[in-house]
């Protein structure tokens, strides 16, 4: 939310103050996620006074933020805990079925094209219609442009990098590094480093199963929380793992959409001065 300080027209404020482009901002308006004094607006030229308040974020009954929305997909921050997609054991508290009502409601259907782990948070992508659905689902890493995360490990890691190598599963599920297997490769930077973590910049070229968990384990920093690759600690009680930006071309306007997540606060927070 921000207050206006002069007269100015809602679109010009929006690019102003979002720093989106102006058809970004547009979409906004159109999907009425804007709102003016609690009031939603779907005018762009609708008129703002100083002392105006405008509140950008469209308020839904979905339990977790969205990020976008359009006619051919909706990106949502998926919390950590939640799981991508129905399991055996669970139909309904997934994050596909509650944005597939979500949709439903509205008369639109709903596709999972990527997933998160259950206990990685940040931005999941769905689409709309089918066409687009199929392919993106056939040609992924041709439209794919960036998958971004941010991890909390566990020491001191200032080192930058590249990790490419091969991973397999074993008859524990557990993926591991082998000399023959899924090509994956990861690139690295620290971000901040405290006394006793780090705040790691992860960017994939692959996206194999917990292809990064792997990777940060095996620079002996593994992601806090992590038990299963080896974490000794766990100070935020959930997984250091959230998917920040995501990018891709769209098949069809050929117009590369990207999405970011903000950095949960609590991650934040562990990289804050101490107060003495």
């Amino acid at each position: 939310m921000y207050k206006v300080t002069k007269d100015e027209l809602l679109l010009d404020s929006l690019v102003e103050h979002t720093r989106k482009k102006r058809n970004d901002c547009k979409s906004l308006l159109k999907y009425k996620s804007v709102q003016v004094n609690g009031e939603v607006q779907t005018y762009h030229a609708f008129e703002l006074h100083p002392g105006d308040e405008v509140e950008v974020g469209k308020k839904t009954n979905l339990p977790f933020e969205l990020l976008y929305e359009d006619d051919d997909m909706i990106v949502i921050n998926k919390p950590s805990g939640l799981v991508s997609e129905e399991t055996r054991n669970n139909k309904y508290q997934t994050a596909f079925y509650m944005v597939m009502e979500y949709c439903r409601k509205k008369r639109q259907q709903c596709y999972l094209v990527h997933r998160l782990d259950q206990d990685t948070s940040g931005v999941l992508m769905f689409v709309k219609n089918k066409k687009l659905y199929q392919e993106l689902t056939h040609n992924w890493n041709k439209y794919v442009k960036t998958r971004g995360y941010v991890a909390i490990l566990e020491g001191q890691c200032r080192k930058s990098g590249t990790i490419k190598n091969h991973l397999v599963e074993d008859k524990q599920l557990k993926m591991r590094i082998a000399k023959e297997g899924q090509l994956a490769i990861t690139h690295y930077k620290p971000l901040e480093v405290s006394k006793d973590y780090t705040m790691m910049e992860v960017f994939l070229d692959t996206g194999r199963k917990n292809q990064i968990r792997v990777h940060m384990a095996s620079l002996n920093h593994p992601i806090i929380g992590d038990r299963k690759y080896g974490a000794r600690t766990n100070p935020l009680k959930r997984l250091g793992l959230h998917a920040h930006e995501f990018a891709f071309t769209h098949p069809f306007t050929h117009k590369i959409m990207t999405f970011k997540a903000p950095l949960p606060s609590s991650f934040k927070q562990m990289f804050k001065p101490s107060k003495r």
